[in-house]
């Protein structure tokens, strides 16, 4: 056979492998491709980033400590019981196992006051806790207005929050006369300010 006429014999069966070849490549190629779009992206609701994150259990925080939220109920269930020392009508104080030196002042149905004591193991976000020193807390806290102290002699005070009569919850330190802090409190006025428990 002439070359000529040998070429024009192959050309359907080259044209046909090369047509042939074409469509076997490009699903594999927009599946691998597609694939990943459709499964890899997550919904934004079930990330973990979106996820509200507990804060440490002895973190003291203007809202609360824990399960013990300022301005609401105590919860049902919760490990914080009535200690019946401060009882009255609307007044009771609360103590929890698991915050050893720490008690909670529930006014009206409504936790209004967390104060930490001695032996608490608590401490605010700052990393200020009981027996940290006055310098160390007007490292963080500048401009507390000072009181002096109903019960101890100077250098004793109380080291209150600018808004602590706002009704927002706000901060109150007790400092002793050797110049530490002897007591943490948290919550609203008037019940930031009580000096005995419910008084």
């Amino acid at each position: 056979m002439k070359p000529h006429l040998l070429a024009l014999a192959l050309t359907p069966f080259v044209a046909l492998a090369a047509c042939s070849s074409e469509p076997a490549s490009e699903p594999t190629a927009g599946a691998s491709s597609a694939a990943p779009t459709e499964t890899a992206v997550p919904e934004p609701s079930a990330t973990p980033e979106t996820a509200p994150t507990p804060a440490p259990a002895n973190l003291l925080r203007l809202e609360g400590l824990g399960d013990l939220e300022i301005g609401k109920p105590v919860p049902k269930g919760s490990s914080w019981k009535a200690d019946g020392v401060q009882a009255s009508d609307t007044c009771l104080t609360y103590n929890s196992a698991s915050y050893p030196g720490v008690y909670a002042i529930v006014e009206d149905g409504a936790v209004r006051r967390i104060t930490a004591g001695e032996g608490s193991r608590v401490k605010l976000a700052e990393g200020i806790g009981v027996g940290d020193s006055e310098a160390d807390v007007k490292k963080w806290f500048a401009g507390f207005r000072e009181a002096p102290h109903t019960y101890e002699e100077a250098p004793a005070k109380y080291l209150t929050a600018p808004n602590g009569e706002s009704g927002d919850p706000a901060l109150r330190f007790e400092i002793d006369a050797s110049r530490h802090v002897s007591f943490i409190h948290i919550g609203t006025w008037p019940v930031l300010g009580y000096v005995e428990g419910c008084a």
